[in-house]
Protein backbone atom coordinates (compact mmCIF):
# COMPACT_ATOMS: atom_id res chain seq x y z
CA UNK A 1 0.00 0.00 0.00
CA UNK A 2 1.09 3.36 -0.48
CA UNK A 3 2.26 5.67 1.86
CA UNK A 4 1.55 9.91 1.98
CA UNK A 5 4.16 12.07 2.04
CA UNK A 6 3.16 12.76 6.11
CA UNK A 7 3.12 8.81 6.55
CA UNK A 8 6.40 8.69 5.62
CA UNK A 9 7.29 11.50 7.48
CA UNK A 10 6.34 10.03 10.98
CA UNK A 11 8.51 7.51 10.35
CA UNK A 12 11.93 9.56 9.97
CA UNK A 13 14.09 10.80 11.96
CA UNK A 14 12.71 14.72 11.89
CA UNK A 15 15.76 16.02 12.78
CA UNK A 16 16.25 18.57 9.76
CA UNK A 17 20.00 17.19 9.40
CA UNK A 18 20.14 17.61 5.49
CA UNK A 19 22.36 15.04 5.46
CA UNK A 20 19.79 13.46 2.60
CA UNK A 21 20.10 16.87 0.80
CA UNK A 22 16.84 18.25 1.31
CA UNK A 23 16.19 21.35 3.84
CA UNK A 24 14.07 19.15 6.28
CA UNK A 25 12.54 15.67 7.00
CA UNK A 26 9.15 16.29 5.39
CA UNK A 27 10.97 18.10 2.02
CA UNK A 28 12.48 14.38 1.89
CA UNK A 29 9.15 12.76 2.42
CA UNK A 30 7.37 14.21 -0.13
CA UNK A 31 10.09 13.07 -2.56
CA UNK A 32 10.18 9.75 -1.18
CA UNK A 33 6.54 9.68 -1.54
CA UNK A 34 6.18 10.15 -4.83
CA UNK A 35 9.27 7.72 -5.70
CA UNK A 36 11.48 10.57 -7.03
CA UNK A 37 13.91 9.38 -4.53
CA UNK A 38 15.30 6.42 -2.67
CA UNK A 39 15.28 5.68 1.18
CA UNK A 40 18.61 4.86 1.42
CA UNK A 41 19.46 8.78 0.93
CA UNK A 42 18.66 8.91 4.88
CA UNK A 43 21.31 8.05 6.87
CA UNK A 44 19.65 8.36 10.68
CA UNK A 45 16.78 6.18 9.52
CA UNK A 46 16.07 3.43 12.17
CA UNK A 47 16.06 -0.16 11.17
CA UNK A 48 12.82 -0.46 12.50
CA UNK A 49 11.62 1.82 10.08
CA UNK A 50 13.43 1.14 7.33
CA UNK A 51 11.48 -2.17 7.19
CA UNK A 52 8.10 -0.42 6.87
CA UNK A 53 9.43 2.08 4.52
CA UNK A 54 11.33 -0.04 1.88
CA UNK A 55 7.94 -1.53 0.45
CA UNK A 56 6.54 1.39 0.10
CA UNK A 57 9.45 3.55 -1.26
CA UNK A 58 10.51 0.97 -3.97
CA UNK A 59 9.29 2.27 -7.38
CA UNK A 60 6.48 1.15 -8.76
CA UNK A 61 8.10 -1.00 -11.70
CA UNK A 62 11.32 -2.73 -10.57
CA UNK A 63 14.32 -0.86 -12.42
CA UNK A 64 16.47 -3.78 -13.45
CA UNK A 65 19.45 -3.82 -15.81
CA UNK A 66 20.93 -5.54 -18.48
CA UNK A 67 24.83 -5.50 -18.68
CA UNK A 68 27.94 -6.89 -20.40
CA UNK A 69 31.30 -5.73 -20.31
CA UNK A 70 30.12 -1.64 -19.79
CA UNK A 71 27.03 -1.85 -21.79
CA UNK A 72 24.26 -1.50 -20.03
CA UNK A 73 20.25 -1.44 -21.05
CA UNK A 74 18.51 -0.02 -17.80
CA UNK A 75 14.49 -0.91 -17.62
CA UNK A 76 12.09 -0.08 -15.20
CA UNK A 77 11.75 2.44 -12.77
CA UNK A 78 8.86 4.01 -14.25
CA UNK A 79 6.32 6.47 -12.41
CA UNK A 80 3.32 7.36 -14.60
CA UNK A 81 1.48 6.21 -17.36
CA UNK A 82 1.79 9.41 -19.46
CA UNK A 83 5.43 11.27 -20.57
CA UNK A 84 3.62 14.68 -19.66
CA UNK A 85 2.42 13.74 -16.75
CA UNK A 86 6.62 14.14 -15.56
CA UNK A 87 8.45 11.62 -17.94
CA UNK A 88 9.68 8.31 -18.49
CA UNK A 89 12.89 7.01 -17.05
CA UNK A 90 14.18 3.74 -18.95
CA UNK A 91 14.11 3.95 -22.80
CA UNK A 92 13.49 0.34 -24.47
CA UNK A 93 16.70 -1.56 -25.23
CA UNK A 94 15.85 -2.83 -29.21
CA UNK A 95 17.36 -6.49 -29.58
CA UNK A 96 18.09 -8.31 -32.82
CA UNK A 97 17.58 -12.09 -32.75
CA UNK A 98 19.57 -14.58 -33.87
CA UNK A 99 18.23 -18.06 -34.39
CA UNK A 100 20.70 -21.09 -33.72
CA UNK A 101 19.92 -22.31 -36.72
CA UNK A 102 21.76 -20.09 -38.74
CA UNK A 103 24.88 -20.46 -39.86
CA UNK A 104 27.39 -19.01 -37.80
CA UNK A 105 28.86 -16.43 -40.46
CA UNK A 106 25.55 -14.93 -40.90
CA UNK A 107 25.09 -14.47 -36.89
CA UNK A 108 28.20 -12.74 -37.04
CA UNK A 109 27.52 -10.73 -40.23
CA UNK A 110 23.63 -9.87 -38.59
CA UNK A 111 25.27 -9.00 -35.17
CA UNK A 112 28.69 -6.97 -36.74
CA UNK A 113 26.03 -4.67 -38.45
CA UNK A 114 24.13 -4.63 -34.94
CA UNK A 115 27.05 -3.74 -32.98
CA UNK A 116 28.24 -1.22 -35.33
CA UNK A 117 25.11 0.80 -35.78
CA UNK A 118 25.61 4.41 -34.45
CA UNK A 119 24.17 7.53 -35.55
CA UNK A 120 24.07 10.99 -34.39
CA UNK A 121 20.94 12.41 -34.17
CA UNK A 122 20.91 16.22 -32.69
CA UNK A 123 23.58 15.44 -30.93
CA UNK A 124 22.66 12.05 -29.35
CA UNK A 125 24.02 9.04 -30.16
CA UNK A 126 21.52 6.53 -31.06
CA UNK A 127 22.59 2.55 -31.13
CA UNK A 128 20.74 -1.04 -30.38
CA UNK A 129 20.65 -2.28 -26.82
CA UNK A 130 21.29 -6.14 -27.17
CA UNK A 131 21.48 -9.66 -29.08
CA UNK A 132 18.42 -12.06 -28.17
CA UNK A 133 19.75 -15.84 -29.15
CA UNK A 134 16.82 -18.11 -29.34
CA UNK A 135 17.31 -21.76 -29.68
CA UNK A 136 15.74 -23.37 -32.25
CA UNK A 137 17.14 -26.98 -32.57
CA UNK A 138 20.19 -25.99 -33.89
CA UNK A 139 23.73 -25.50 -32.27
CA UNK A 140 22.72 -23.18 -29.21
CA UNK A 141 26.34 -22.94 -27.77
CA UNK A 142 27.67 -22.47 -31.19
CA UNK A 143 25.28 -19.71 -31.59
CA UNK A 144 25.92 -18.11 -28.39
CA UNK A 145 29.61 -18.08 -29.27
CA UNK A 146 29.17 -16.89 -32.36
CA UNK A 147 27.88 -13.92 -31.07
CA UNK A 148 30.31 -13.25 -28.28
CA UNK A 149 32.90 -13.43 -31.09
CA UNK A 150 31.91 -10.39 -32.52
CA UNK A 151 29.98 -8.44 -29.97
CA UNK A 152 29.38 -7.78 -26.18
CA UNK A 153 25.96 -6.14 -26.17
CA UNK A 154 23.61 -7.36 -23.60
CA UNK A 155 21.87 -10.39 -24.01
CA UNK A 156 18.58 -12.21 -23.74
CA UNK A 157 18.78 -16.00 -24.46
CA UNK A 158 15.88 -17.93 -25.24
CA UNK A 159 15.14 -22.14 -25.29
CA UNK A 160 14.66 -24.53 -22.58
CA UNK A 161 16.19 -24.86 -19.07
CA UNK A 162 18.72 -27.45 -20.43
CA UNK A 163 19.84 -25.70 -23.80
CA UNK A 164 20.35 -22.60 -21.79
CA UNK A 165 22.17 -23.84 -19.40
CA UNK A 166 25.16 -25.11 -22.31
CA UNK A 167 24.97 -22.00 -23.67
CA UNK A 168 25.40 -20.14 -19.72
CA UNK A 169 28.61 -22.54 -19.23
CA UNK A 170 29.86 -20.65 -22.09
CA UNK A 171 29.52 -16.97 -21.23
CA UNK A 172 31.02 -14.79 -18.06
CA UNK A 173 28.87 -11.61 -18.65
CA UNK A 174 27.36 -9.52 -16.03
CA UNK A 175 23.18 -9.32 -15.94
CA UNK A 176 21.29 -11.07 -18.58
CA UNK A 177 17.74 -12.24 -19.38
CA UNK A 178 16.69 -15.21 -19.73
CA UNK A 179 13.13 -16.11 -21.55
CA UNK A 180 10.52 -18.22 -21.11
CA UNK A 181 9.28 -19.26 -17.72
CA UNK A 182 5.98 -20.83 -18.06
CA UNK A 183 3.80 -23.18 -16.01
CA UNK A 184 5.18 -25.96 -17.17
CA UNK A 185 8.70 -25.18 -16.38
CA UNK A 186 9.07 -22.20 -13.90
CA UNK A 187 10.56 -24.49 -11.12
CA UNK A 188 14.06 -25.35 -13.28
CA UNK A 189 14.15 -21.81 -14.89
CA UNK A 190 13.66 -19.89 -11.67
CA UNK A 191 16.52 -22.64 -10.06
CA UNK A 192 18.86 -21.71 -13.45
CA UNK A 193 18.40 -17.64 -13.17
CA UNK A 194 18.83 -17.51 -9.32
CA UNK A 195 22.25 -19.84 -9.68
CA UNK A 196 23.60 -16.96 -12.40
CA UNK A 197 21.68 -14.66 -11.27
CA UNK A 198 19.84 -13.72 -14.12
CA UNK A 199 16.33 -11.84 -15.01
CA UNK A 200 14.01 -14.29 -15.31
CA UNK A 201 10.73 -13.37 -18.11
CA UNK A 202 7.60 -15.09 -17.43
CA UNK A 203 5.35 -15.67 -20.39
CA UNK A 204 1.43 -16.68 -20.18
CA UNK A 205 -1.31 -16.22 -22.25
CA UNK A 206 -3.58 -14.29 -19.32
CA UNK A 207 -2.92 -11.54 -16.55
CA UNK A 208 -4.20 -13.71 -14.05
CA UNK A 209 -1.79 -16.28 -14.95
CA UNK A 210 1.49 -14.20 -15.38
CA UNK A 211 0.73 -13.09 -11.58
CA UNK A 212 0.61 -16.64 -10.30
CA UNK A 213 3.82 -17.09 -12.21
CA UNK A 214 5.73 -13.73 -10.84
CA UNK A 215 4.69 -14.47 -7.25
CA UNK A 216 5.70 -18.01 -7.56
CA UNK A 217 8.88 -17.13 -8.96
CA UNK A 218 10.07 -14.67 -6.68
CA UNK A 219 8.71 -16.72 -4.04
CA UNK A 220 11.36 -19.07 -5.25
CA UNK A 221 14.03 -16.34 -4.68
CA UNK A 222 14.47 -14.65 -8.37
CA UNK A 223 13.80 -10.68 -7.39
CA UNK A 224 14.31 -10.24 -11.60
CA UNK A 225 11.59 -10.56 -12.66
CA UNK A 226 10.47 -9.18 -16.33
CA UNK A 227 6.58 -10.01 -17.75
CA UNK A 228 6.46 -11.21 -21.32
CA UNK A 229 2.85 -11.75 -22.52
CA UNK A 230 2.06 -14.06 -24.80
CA UNK A 231 0.14 -11.84 -27.14
CA UNK A 232 1.43 -10.72 -30.39
CA UNK A 233 -1.34 -8.90 -32.10
CA UNK A 234 -1.91 -4.89 -31.95
CA UNK A 235 -4.71 -4.99 -29.61
CA UNK A 236 -3.77 -8.11 -27.76
CA UNK A 237 -0.35 -6.63 -27.15
CA UNK A 238 -1.85 -3.17 -26.31
CA UNK A 239 -4.29 -4.50 -23.87
CA UNK A 240 -1.61 -7.00 -21.98
CA UNK A 241 1.37 -4.00 -21.44
CA UNK A 242 -1.37 -1.22 -20.41
CA UNK A 243 -3.09 -3.36 -18.02
CA UNK A 244 -0.06 -4.77 -16.11
CA UNK A 245 1.60 -0.84 -16.27
CA UNK A 246 -1.95 1.04 -15.10
CA UNK A 247 -2.26 -2.24 -12.03
CA UNK A 248 1.57 -1.48 -11.31
CA UNK A 249 1.83 2.42 -11.43
CA UNK A 250 -2.29 3.49 -10.13
CA UNK A 251 -3.49 0.48 -7.82
CA UNK A 252 0.54 -0.39 -6.55
CA UNK A 253 -0.25 -4.08 -8.05
CA UNK A 254 3.90 -5.37 -7.19
CA UNK A 255 3.02 -8.80 -8.73
CA UNK A 256 2.67 -6.81 -11.80
CA UNK A 257 5.48 -3.62 -11.11
CA UNK A 258 8.51 -5.11 -13.81
CA UNK A 259 9.68 -4.27 -17.10
CA UNK A 260 7.81 -5.86 -20.05
CA UNK A 261 9.32 -7.69 -22.85
CA UNK A 262 7.93 -8.02 -26.37
CA UNK A 263 8.56 -9.94 -29.55
CA UNK A 264 7.80 -8.11 -32.67
CA UNK A 265 9.64 -10.42 -34.81
CA UNK A 266 7.19 -12.98 -33.94
CA UNK A 267 4.93 -11.84 -36.47
CA UNK A 268 7.05 -13.02 -38.78
CA UNK A 269 6.24 -10.01 -41.39
CA UNK A 270 8.74 -7.06 -41.45
CA UNK A 271 6.24 -4.20 -41.97
CA UNK A 272 3.82 -5.60 -39.36
CA UNK A 273 7.30 -5.73 -37.10
CA UNK A 274 8.05 -2.28 -37.66
CA UNK A 275 4.22 -1.62 -36.69
CA UNK A 276 4.53 -3.81 -33.53
CA UNK A 277 7.84 -2.60 -32.50
CA UNK A 278 6.32 1.26 -31.92
CA UNK A 279 3.55 1.11 -30.33
CA UNK A 280 5.65 -1.19 -27.84
CA UNK A 281 8.24 1.87 -27.18
CA UNK A 282 4.76 3.90 -26.88
CA UNK A 283 3.27 1.35 -24.67
CA UNK A 284 5.58 0.25 -21.57
CA UNK A 285 7.82 -2.45 -23.12
CA UNK A 286 11.48 -2.20 -22.09
CA UNK A 287 12.51 -4.73 -24.64
CA UNK A 288 11.75 -5.05 -27.80
CA UNK A 289 13.24 -7.67 -29.64
CA UNK A 290 12.85 -7.45 -33.80
CA UNK A 291 13.89 -10.36 -35.83
CA UNK A 292 15.10 -7.94 -38.80
CA UNK A 293 17.33 -5.39 -38.85
CA UNK A 294 18.27 -2.56 -41.32
CA UNK A 295 19.71 0.84 -40.88
CA UNK A 296 16.06 2.44 -42.29
CA UNK A 297 13.72 0.30 -40.49
CA UNK A 298 15.81 1.01 -36.80
CA UNK A 299 16.25 5.01 -37.03
CA UNK A 300 12.69 5.62 -37.47
CA UNK A 301 11.81 3.40 -34.23
CA UNK A 302 15.24 4.89 -32.31
CA UNK A 303 14.07 8.82 -33.41
CA UNK A 304 10.46 7.81 -31.76
CA UNK A 305 12.23 6.01 -28.83
CA UNK A 306 14.46 9.67 -28.27
CA UNK A 307 10.65 11.75 -28.65
CA UNK A 308 8.65 9.94 -26.17
CA UNK A 309 11.78 9.61 -23.73
CA UNK A 310 13.13 13.03 -23.41
CA UNK A 311 12.34 15.18 -20.65
CA UNK A 312 9.34 17.09 -21.79
CA UNK A 313 10.01 19.49 -19.15
CA UNK A 314 13.82 19.94 -20.39
CA UNK A 315 14.47 20.91 -24.09
CA UNK A 316 17.18 19.01 -26.39
CA UNK A 317 19.84 21.43 -26.44
CA UNK A 318 23.75 21.97 -27.11
CA UNK A 319 26.10 23.77 -25.66
CA UNK A 320 26.17 27.61 -26.25
CA UNK A 321 29.40 29.19 -28.54
CA UNK A 322 30.80 29.97 -31.66
CA UNK A 323 31.25 26.87 -34.03
CA UNK A 324 32.90 26.41 -37.30
CA UNK A 325 30.99 24.82 -40.30
CA UNK A 326 33.17 23.98 -43.21
CA UNK A 327 36.56 25.39 -42.26
CA UNK A 328 35.67 29.18 -42.42
CA UNK A 329 38.10 31.52 -42.79
CA UNK A 330 38.10 35.73 -41.42
CA UNK A 331 35.70 36.65 -44.41
CA UNK A 332 33.10 34.07 -44.18
CA UNK A 333 29.79 35.04 -42.64
CA UNK A 334 28.27 34.79 -39.07
CA UNK A 335 24.85 32.80 -39.03
CA UNK A 336 23.13 33.32 -35.19
CA UNK A 337 21.03 30.99 -34.19
CA UNK A 338 20.18 29.21 -30.88
CA UNK A 339 20.88 26.65 -28.95
CA UNK A 340 17.91 24.45 -29.30
CA UNK A 341 19.36 21.27 -30.32
CA UNK A 342 17.15 20.35 -33.59
CA UNK A 343 17.22 24.09 -34.87
CA UNK A 344 21.40 23.91 -34.42
CA UNK A 345 21.57 20.69 -36.15
CA UNK A 346 18.74 21.77 -39.14
CA UNK A 347 21.18 24.79 -39.33
CA UNK A 348 24.63 23.12 -39.57
CA UNK A 349 23.72 20.60 -41.77
CA UNK A 350 22.38 22.62 -44.42
CA UNK A 351 25.26 24.87 -44.84
CA UNK A 352 27.82 21.60 -43.86
CA UNK A 353 26.56 19.38 -47.09
CA UNK A 354 26.45 22.77 -49.11
CA UNK A 355 29.75 23.04 -48.62
CA UNK A 356 29.52 26.72 -47.84
CA UNK A 357 32.31 27.86 -44.96
CA UNK A 358 30.55 29.84 -42.53
CA UNK A 359 30.88 30.92 -38.53
CA UNK A 360 27.49 29.56 -36.79
CA UNK A 361 26.79 31.33 -33.26
CA UNK A 362 24.87 29.48 -30.91
CA UNK A 363 23.15 31.70 -28.39
CA UNK A 364 22.23 30.65 -24.94
CA UNK A 365 18.24 30.33 -25.16
CA UNK A 366 17.56 28.13 -22.38
CA UNK A 367 16.92 25.42 -25.09
CA UNK A 368 13.98 27.18 -26.62
CA UNK A 369 13.84 27.40 -30.71
CA UNK A 370 14.18 30.89 -32.51
CA UNK A 371 10.47 31.79 -32.22
CA UNK A 372 9.87 30.30 -28.90
CA UNK A 373 13.08 32.14 -27.38
CA UNK A 374 12.04 35.20 -28.48
CA UNK A 375 8.33 35.27 -27.78
CA UNK A 376 9.98 34.60 -24.06
CA UNK A 377 12.59 37.38 -24.20
CA UNK A 378 15.21 34.96 -24.23
CA UNK A 379 16.44 35.88 -27.44
CA UNK A 380 16.80 39.28 -28.61
CA UNK A 381 19.39 41.92 -29.90
CA UNK A 382 21.16 42.86 -26.48
CA UNK A 383 21.31 38.75 -25.86
CA UNK A 384 23.21 38.41 -29.44
CA UNK A 385 25.08 40.99 -28.64
CA UNK A 386 26.58 39.81 -25.71
CA UNK A 387 27.32 36.65 -27.06
CA UNK A 388 29.11 37.98 -29.74
CA UNK A 389 31.71 39.57 -27.33
CA UNK A 390 31.55 36.54 -24.86
CA UNK A 391 32.65 34.05 -27.49
CA UNK A 392 35.67 36.31 -28.98
CA UNK A 393 33.91 36.48 -32.17
CA UNK A 394 35.23 39.66 -33.74
CA UNK A 395 38.92 38.44 -32.87
CA UNK A 396 37.82 35.82 -35.71
CA UNK A 397 35.87 37.53 -38.31
CA UNK A 398 37.40 40.27 -40.33
CA UNK A 399 34.01 41.12 -42.36
CA UNK A 400 31.41 41.79 -39.75
CA UNK A 401 28.60 40.26 -41.76
CA UNK A 402 25.77 38.75 -39.57
CA UNK A 403 22.59 36.73 -40.51
CA UNK A 404 20.22 36.93 -38.74
CA UNK A 405 17.23 34.23 -38.81
CA UNK A 406 14.11 35.07 -40.90
CA UNK A 407 11.45 34.52 -37.95
CA UNK A 408 13.29 37.37 -36.07
CA UNK A 409 13.65 40.21 -38.85
CA UNK A 410 12.26 42.46 -36.01
CA UNK A 411 15.51 42.89 -34.05
CA UNK A 412 17.88 44.05 -37.28
CA UNK A 413 17.63 47.27 -36.46
CA UNK A 414 17.80 46.87 -32.65
CA UNK A 415 20.84 44.48 -33.27
CA UNK A 416 22.56 47.45 -35.76
CA UNK A 417 21.58 49.89 -32.49
CA UNK A 418 24.10 47.01 -30.26
CA UNK A 419 26.80 45.93 -32.98
CA UNK A 420 27.54 49.30 -35.10
CA UNK A 421 30.28 48.53 -36.63
CA UNK A 422 28.31 44.80 -38.34
CA UNK A 423 26.72 44.38 -41.27
CA UNK A 424 22.71 42.59 -40.28
CA UNK A 425 21.53 40.68 -42.66
CA UNK A 426 18.28 39.05 -42.37
CA UNK A 427 18.27 35.73 -43.49
CA UNK A 428 15.99 32.80 -44.63
CA UNK A 429 13.10 31.95 -42.06
CA UNK A 430 13.46 27.85 -43.17
CA UNK A 431 17.41 26.13 -42.90
CA UNK A 432 17.15 24.45 -46.22
CA UNK A 433 16.96 28.03 -47.84
CA UNK A 434 20.16 29.10 -45.92
CA UNK A 435 22.61 27.69 -49.32
CA UNK A 436 20.61 29.79 -51.69
CA UNK A 437 20.73 32.52 -49.46
CA UNK A 438 24.07 32.54 -48.42
CA UNK A 439 25.48 31.77 -52.39
CA UNK A 440 23.41 34.83 -53.72
CA UNK A 441 22.91 37.42 -50.99
CA UNK A 442 26.88 37.04 -49.15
Amino acid sequence: MALSGIQIYKMLPQTNCKDCGFPTCLAFAMKLAAKQVELSLCPHVSEESKAQLSEASAPPVRPITLSSNGYQVKAGNEVVLFRHEKRFFSQPGLFVRVYDTEAVEAIKEKVTAVDQYSVDYVGIELKMGGITVQANGGDFVGAVTAVRAVSHLPLILVGEVDTLQAGLDKLNDGKLLLAHATAANWESMAALAKTHKAALAVQAATIDEMVDLAVKIKGAGVDDIVLAPAQRSLHGTLTANTTARRMALKKTFRDLGYPILSFPGDVGDPDMEIMLAAQAIGKYSSFVVLDHFSPENVYPLLVLRENIYTDPQKPIQVQPGLYEINDPGPAAPLLVTTNFSITYFSVANEVESAGLPAWLLVCDAEGMSVLTAWAAGKFDAERIAKDVKRFNVPDKINEKRLVLPGHVAVLSGELEEELPDWQVRVGPREAVDLPAFLKQAI
